[in-house]
C-alpha cells in the first residue's frame, strides 16, 4: 500500500506567513478595517473567504469580500519572485521521494500564487501532485483537502502523514485521520499545534530531514 507524505506549502517549506500577514493587515487597512497584525498572524492559513470570515466575523458585509481577496493578492503578487524556501526544504522532499513517500503539497495557494512557491522550493521532481484551494469546497481546517491528497496519493489515511505549521493544519489532517508533524517556522506557537493534534514538531524543514529516521516519517 502506498504512503503519502502531504505538505502544507506556507509557513512549512517556504517562508512566507510573514509576508502575509503584512499584505492581508494592509488590504484590511485599505479596506477601512483595523485588524491586528497578531490575529491575522493567527488566521494565516485559511483560505482567503475563510480568514476573512474569521477576523470579521459572519455579520461583515460579504460584498466587500473579493475587494479584500484581491487587494491582498495584489499585494502579496509583488513578492512572488523573491519568495525564500527554508532551508533543506527541496532537500526533505527528495529524500522521502527516494524513500518510496508520494509526496502531495496541500495548500490554499493556487494559480500564480502556487506557482511562485513551488519555484522557491524548487523540488518539482520529488512531488507527485498538488491540491489547492481551486479542488476543493471547504479548506482547512476542514478535512476535505487532506482527504483528496490522499485520493490523489491512492495512500489510506493510517499510513501517511501530514506537515504544515498552523493549528489549521493540524485540525485538517486529525480531522482526516493522518498523524500530524508540526513545523515551528510559522510562527505558531509549540503549545498551539500540540493542541491541535501534533504528535511531533520540529523547528523546521532542516530540523525534520535531520531527524528523519527518528520522526513520524521515519
Amino acid at each position: 500500500m502506498a504512503r503519502a507524505a502531504l505538505f502544507d506549502v506556507d509557513g512549512t517549506l517556504v517562508d512566507t506567513n510573514h509576508l502575509h500577514t503584512v499584505t492581508w493587515w494592509e488590504a484590511f487597512r485599505q479596506g477601512g478595517h483595523r485588524v491586528t497584525m497578531h490575529a491575522v498572524h493567527r488566521a494565516v492559513g485559511l483560505g482567503s473567504t475563510d480568514l476573512i470570515a474569521h477576523l470579521l466575523g459572519e455579520g461583515r458585509d460579504r460584498d466587500e469580500d473579493d475587494a479584500l481577496s484581491d487587494a491582498h493578492r495584489t499585494l502579496y503578487g509583488t513578492y512572488f519572485e523573491r519568495l525564500a524556501a527554508f532551508e533543506s526544504a527541496g532537500d526533505l522532499l527528495r529524500t522521502l521521494a527516494r524513500r518510496d513517500w508520494r509526496i502531495v503539497l496541500v495548500t490554499s495557494a493556487s494559480g500564480a500564487e502556487l506557482g511562485a512557491l513551488r519555484r522557491a522550493v524548487d523540488a518539482d521532481e520529488a512531488v507527485l501532485t498538488t491540491t489547492s484551494a481551486d479542488d476543493v469546497s471547504s479548506g482547512k481546517p476542514a478535512p476535505e483537502p487532506v482527504l483528496q491528497a490522499l485520493e490523489l496519493a491512492e495512500a489510506r489515511a493510517e499510513d501517511s502523514v501530514f506537515v504544515g505549521d498552523t493549528v489549521w493544519d493540524m485540525a485538517a489532517g486529525t480531522r482526516a485521520g493522518v498523524t500530524c508533524v508540526g513545523l515551528l517556522s510559522g510562527g505558531i506557537p509549540r503549545a498551539a499545534l500540540e493542541a491541535a493534534g501534533a504528535t511531533a514538531l520540529y523547528r523546521d524543514p532542516a530540523e525534520l530531514l535531520g531527524s528523519l529516521d527518528d520522526s513520524p516519517l521515519g
